[in-house]
């Protein structure tokens, strides 16, 4: 459905394969009456005479009569579905052949097999929410931690898109008002003066600018962040991953060098999601296959968003030391085994860094506060009430000139061009939220969407 809406009905598996329900999909005109030809209810009335929004069981077959799978159905009437149109769900057992099965004989009835996100783009395009809503849902089926799911439904609530539609209201108005006096300039009508528009349109400005500000807690939230650990060979790099992650996910040995290649998982810090990435000890490779492993730890040293230098607390710093090219890196530093240290001695930290046990689990909260601060970049104390994506920020940050250029113009008292700066400025804010938005927009934003969505 490239481009705009179509009146066809579309299918589609609803739910990851082998759960132990399988929902599938289906929305359009004929999304019952193709319904009818797959599911038969068990006291035979028609799908289409049964409650709406009530589950009702029945059992799914082949057009040929072949059984398919005892399963439930249920209709939503248009519009008062969640696509806007004439929607039916069947419910059957999980299990990848019942699903599919039962999506063929829809197929083979007519229906077209739903493209990414199509279901949620029908909603948009049906009035049923705004385009940061729609996205909101892709949010919260990606979301890595708590505080990333909370903020998408935060956004499927509409906090973001009024917010928003808000500034588009009030800036819409703002250009009504400097048209009506270009338009009527010998009116005897009563003029707001342009210090008083300009005034208003400052706090917009404020206003746009608080929500562009909101971009890194967005992007961190959606996206995740790189934090690799990286250190010489056997300082227990491996060892704090776990630590970390609170179980054995990567191999620890006494041996240096029993880390080979890079190893991901995901991890919450401090209800920030992680990407933590364990690597190679970096040192003067001994083989072929190290060297390769030692390759992969730098390529992912350049790519983080933080690097925790792992170090011995018990072997000189200096023969430690991180390479000189990674200087200029967000660079945390961590000294490992301060359980190993005799009784009464201090740790030789230097500012920044942190004495950790992986064994014991000492200074893991001290090193979690210290992620947190690097990637916040200041005291993050509570939780944000929306959070703008990389989308948002692009098409906020192309409308801030124009809303600067048009507060001026009225300083100036040249109303022509403010109206011209506020159109300009109108457009990209507009794209937020669906007001205004181009077919090969939506293109994009729907394509990461899963199918079934």
């Amino acid at each position: 459905m490239k481009g705009g809406m179509t009146n066809d009905t579309i299918a589609a598996l609803a739910t990851p394969v082998g759960g132990g329900v399988a929902v599938v999909r289906i929305s359009g005109p004929h999304a019952v009456e193709l319904a009818e030809q797959v599911w038969r209810c068990r006291n035979r009335r028609p799908l289409a005479q049964l409650p709406a929004r009530t589950l009702h069981l029945g059992e799914a077959g082949e057009a040929d009569g072949m059984a398919i799978d005892r399963c439930l159905a249920v209709r939503f009437q248009a519009p008062a579905s969640y696509t806007g149109e004439d929607m039916v769900e069947i419910h059957g057992h999980g299990g990848g052949l019942v699903a599919r099965q039962i999506l063929l004989a829809l197929l083979n009835q007519g229906a077209r097999h739903a493209e990414p996100g199509e279901f949620t783009r029908r909603a948009f395009l049906n009035g049923k929410m705004d385009l940061t809503q729609a996205e909101a849902v892709a949010d919260i089926v990606q979301a890595h931690s708590l505080m990333a799911l909370r903020l998408g439904k935060r956004q499927l609530d509409g906090r973001l898109g009024q917010q928003v539609a808000g500034i588009y209201d009030r800036l819409s108005l703002l250009l009504a008002e400097v048209e009506s006096q270009l338009d009527f300039p010998d009116e005897e009508i009563e003029r707001v003066p342009g210090q008083k528009l300009a005034s208003e349109l400052a706090a917009l400005q404020q206003e746009t600018q608080m929500l562009l500000e909101s971009r890194l807690e967005g992007e961190v939230l959606r996206q995740g962040v790189s934090l690799v650990l990286a250190g010489p060979p056997n300082v227990g790099k491996s060892s704090l991953m776990n630590a970390i992650l609170g179980r054995d996910r990567a191999i620890v040995n006494h041996l240096p060098g029993t880390t080979r290649d890079t190893l991901e998982e995901f991890a919450h810090v401090r209800g920030i999601p992680v990407r933590l990435i364990d690597t190679a000890g970096i040192r003067e490779a001994r083989n072929a296959v190290e060297s390769a492993g030692i390759a992969r730890a730098l390529a992912s040293m350049r790519e983080a968003q933080v690097v925790i230098w792992v170090s011995d607390v018990r072997k000189p710093m200096q023969t430690q030391a991180m390479p000189p090219d990674f200087a200029r890196l967000p660079v945390l530093g961590v000294l490992n085994k301060c359980d190993r240290l005799p009784v009464g001695s201090t740790p030789p930290a230097r500012t920044g860094e942190v004495c950790v046990s992986a064994l014991t689990g000492d200074g893991l909260e001290e090193l979690f506060d210290a992620v947190e601060r690097m990637v916040w970049h200041n005291p993050h104390e509570h939780e944000p009430e929306v959070a703008v994506g990389a989308r948002h920020a692009a098409l906020l940050e192309q409308a801030m000139p124009s809303l600067r250029e048009a507060e001026q113009n009225l300083l100036d008292d040249q109303p022509e061009m403010a109206a011209v700066a506020l159109r300009d400025a109108l457009e990209p804010i507009g794209m937020i939220h669906g007001k205004t938005v181009l077919p090969d927009v939506l293109d994009t934003i729907f394509s990461r969407f899963c199918i079934g969505k």
